[in-house]
Parts: structure tokens; sequence; C-alpha cells
């Protein structure tokens, strides 16, 4: 194991880590792929569902221009007090909103575009989700959606819910697990359609994460995920994972630093 594990070092809230160190090592290099599916144009009207820190919804700002508008809508108060910490970007003004996605409070055809990243497996309700992002659409409205495809196409997220069910138990891998809901291909266009979108085309994609070393990747999917809620783990379990971790991972050492793929579904709906 590396001589300086990060879990140490790892400060601010989770909401923090998350924009710091989650974001551009595993998000970040989604949301142009994202953005281009849904072929975001100047002026329109876009809703980020389950935005997050906004790294969607600023780059939908920067595409949308100055005459576009951006909402960006979180359950999370914490993670849109970042959002709204962050510079500005050139382009749309993005409007920032706490609220359910399955239940948005605004008008219906109201967007032109809906985006949602990594968010649509974490609902408690998708079903009721998707009729809201329907709702809320114009009539020739498009909804661009990704989800992580089997977690087999994650490597290293395969690899940490494996040392958790070792050294933890079964609550803190299937915590870990839970992203991969939507794994299924097939599964995943049945709901979408089930949601009123009868237009549907899909991509799996992969892009490449990457972060100092494989401790880097443990450290921050405790410190910043819903894992940490689980409560702190011990010294003792911690060294564990992380030597698990590296083990697992050493076919994507570069340099000592880790660059592992990750593959998603990626989803162009029109209502």
């Amino acid at each position: 194991m590396a001589s300086n594990p990060s879990w140490g070092a790892v400060g601010g809230s989770a909401a923090e880590v998350y924009e710091r160190d989650l974001v551009p090592a595993m998000f970040a290099p989604w949301a142009p792929r994202l953005i281009d599916l849904a072929n975001v144009q100047p002026g329109e009207r876009i809703l980020d569902v389950a935005c997050g820190t906004g790294v969607v919804a600023r780059l939908a700002a920067t595409r949308a221009g100055p005459s576009g508008t951006v909402r960006g809508l979180d359950i999370s108060g914490a993670m849109l007090a970042v959002a709204r910490s962050l510079p500005a970007v050139e382009g749309a003004r993005i409007e920032w909103l706490e609220a359910s996605a399955v239940d948005i409070p605004l008008p219906d055809a109201t967007f032109d575009v809906v985006l949602c990243q990594q968010g649509l497996q974490q609902f408690a309700d998708r079903s009721a989700a998707l009729r809201e992002m329907h709702r809320v659409l114009t009539d020739d409205g498009r909804l661009a959606v990704s989800v992580w495809s089997r977690i087999e196409g994650s490597p290293g997220m395969a690899a940490l819910v494996q040392a958790l069910e070792r050294h933890v138990g079964a609550e803190a891998a299937n915590n870990r697990r839970a992203p991969f809901a939507l794994g299924d291909a097939q599964e995943l266009v049945t709901l979408i359609a089930a949601g009123g979108f009868p237009d549907i085309e899909t991509h799996t994609l992969t892009e490449t994460a990457r972060f100092r070393s494989p401790e880097d990747l443990v450290a921050y999917q405790l410190a910043a995920t819903p894992l940490s809620t689980l409560g702190a783990l011990g010294d003792e379990a911690l060294r564990a994972i992380a030597q698990d971790v590296r083990a697992a991972l050493a076919a994507y050492l570069e340099d000592g630093a880790l660059a592992v793929p990750m593959e998603a579904h990626l989803v162009l709906a029109r209502k």
C-alpha cells in the first residue's frame, strides 16, 4: 500500500469533497458527453435534475449562452450550497432549486431540455421522477440521462464493493453497489419508455476515472458519498480495504496514479 493514504487528509463536508475530488475524477469527463447527446443549443431552456454541485448545469449554461436559461435542481441543500459558492460561468444564468425529482415544483412544458447525470438510479421512485421530467418538457423537448452500466464495467468500484463486503459488511457494500442499479440497458429503456417517452436511443460508452492513487479512490468514496453516513471505520478496516483495492487495481496504475475505466449508459429520449 502507498505510504500516504489519503483518508486522514480529506477535509471539508461531503459536498465539498464531492466537488473538489470526485467531480474531476469521476463526473466531469461525462458532462460533455451528456450535453453533446442532448445537442444543447443557444437560447434553450434547460433543467438539470439531481444537479449535485452543478458540473452539468455549468456546462449547459455555456452552451445555452446568455439568451438561454438553466435551472439546477437537487434535493440536497448542502450540494446546492457548494454549487452557489462556485464562480459563475459565462453564458446563461443558473438558478439553483432545492426540491425532489419526484415532485418538481415547476410548471408544465417549461423546458426544451432536461438533463440527469447519474441521478435516476438513486431516486426512490424512478417512474415518478421520469413522469415529472416528461411533464416539464415542451412537446418537442428532449431528455438526456446517464447512469452507470453494470458494475463489472467499472472495475474500481467493483474492487471497492468487494473490499467493503469483505472487511465491513453487506450494508456498506450495497451502499456503493446502488449507483449501478440500472446497469441493464434494456431495463433502463423500458423504464424511460414507461415514463411517456416513445423515441429513445441508447449508447454505452467508457471514460477513464483518474485518482492520484487507489487510496484516494477509497478515501473520496468514504468521505463524499452516502457511504459517509454509515459511520467511521477503524484504521484496521481502512488499511485492509485500501490494500485490497490497490491489489485488485494493480493493472490500472500508471506511475503510481490510478486510471480506471468506468462504463455508462447514455440515453436520449424525445417527448
